[in-house]
């Protein structure tokens, strides 16, 4: 069964977008006609065991995920759960010590998840935590803001070769700046700034020791430059565009504008990346496919859930998951899988 909480409003701290979105509920953008020309299967799972929220975080340690954090609609929070696939089970963990926050990063360096950043209603924050899976605890680590950067929310994150990163956000202003955490010396240090456009609300992931950043907004536009993080060398790899602008070529003919969006969600499943949901002048539930070793995207099945900004997306076992998120005064609690070279069924979300 999947479970959601209606709310009468929205609060204070969602973007304006957002908030004009508020009265609208729509359902996932899947249309049968138009699936069946893609693959993938979307397959309901055991619900998230916290309240439905948007803007969460999540790390994984192990076989397991940790999701926490996020907004009600009514309230930030400050819970975290653990998920096992194997056992489909959710355990809650020791609570989050810093302030209850949306729209914070997180990644996971040497066994450790560190969570960071974000937006408590108020006031724009900097400050980073380390929890320890053994202890079930968490301990203050250096502030962002101590030493040079600034407090932000809605940035990307990232971890390579034993080091975290955190780039791009908004701190009252768009940015494109990146900051490398190194856990051993608990030290914050500036690296290369993202070659492409100042930018928020973008998702990142990782591939043999590269650090891709994609979409998002700058100035109520959606992004469609692409870049990689090479941290061997410092720099930024520029990668095709995610709209139809190369008129010489034909293998974006078929993107448009339709990669193009914020507060999406994305994990790696081998050598593919997987770009879930989002807000594109509205809630959207389509789903595209990037072949890494080859710059090249592929619509798949659409989101078989409702459509939903601000959802987390990660991948364990071999298999996609897509949780959390809102639509206008939804906020979701349902988990979904999903098996990128399926043929769709609608019979196993019944």
């Amino acid at each position: 069964m999947i479970v959601f909480r209606k709310l009468n409003s929205l609060a204070s701290g969602l973007s304006a977008a957002l908030l004009l979105l508020a009265t609208t509920f729509v359902s996932c953008s899947k249309d049968s006609s138009d699936d069946d020309d893609y693959t993938g299967n979307w397959k309901i799972s055991s619900e998230y065991e916290g309240v439905g929220r948007t803007d969460a975080v999540s790390f994984t340690i192990g076989d397991l995920v940790y999701v926490g954090l996020g907004y009600t609609g009514t309230e930030r929070r400050k819970d975290f759960w653990a998920f096992q696939k194997s056992s489909g089970t959710w355990k809650r963990v020791a609570e989050f010590p810093g302030a209850a926050r949306n729209s914070a990063v997180a990644f996971t360096v040497n066994g450790k998840g560190y969570v960071g950043t974000g937006f408590d209603g108020n006031n724009r924050l900097s400050d980073f935590w380390s929890y320890d899976p053994d202890a079930d605890s968490w301990t203050e680590v250096a502030d962002l803001a101590n030493f040079g950067g600034t407090a932000r929310y809605g940035a990307v994150a990232f971890a390579i070769n034993n080091k975290g990163y955190v780039a791009t956000g908004y701190d009252g202003n768009y940015l494109k700046d990146l900051w490398q955490y190194d856990p051993i010396s608990n030290q914050w240090e500036q690296k290369a700034s993202l070659a492409g456009s100042k930018r928020m609300d973008a998702v990142a992931f990782v591939y043999n020791n590269l650090g891709y950043v994609v979409t998002g907004v700058s100035n109520s536009s959606y992004l469609t430059d692409f870049y990689a993080y090479d941290p061997s060398a410092d720099a930024w790899i520029r990668k095709r565009n995610i709209n139809s602008s190369n008129s010489d070529e034909d293998y974006d003919d078929d993107y448009g504008s339709n990669i193009q969006r914020s507060n999406a969600a994305a994990f790696v499943l081998n050598n593919k990346a997987y770009l879930c949901c989002g807000e594109a002048s509205g809630t959207i539930g389509t789903v595209w496919q990037y072949d890494i070793d080859q710059d090249l995207w592929a619509q798949k099945t659409s989101f078989e859930g409702a459509a939903r900004q601000g959802a987390i997306g990660f991948a364990m076992s071999g298999v996609g998951f897509i949780t959390t998120g809102t639509n206008g005064s939804y906020w979701y609690d349902d988990l979904w899988e999903f098996y990128p070279d399926a043929e769709q069924d609608d019979a196993d979300n019944q």
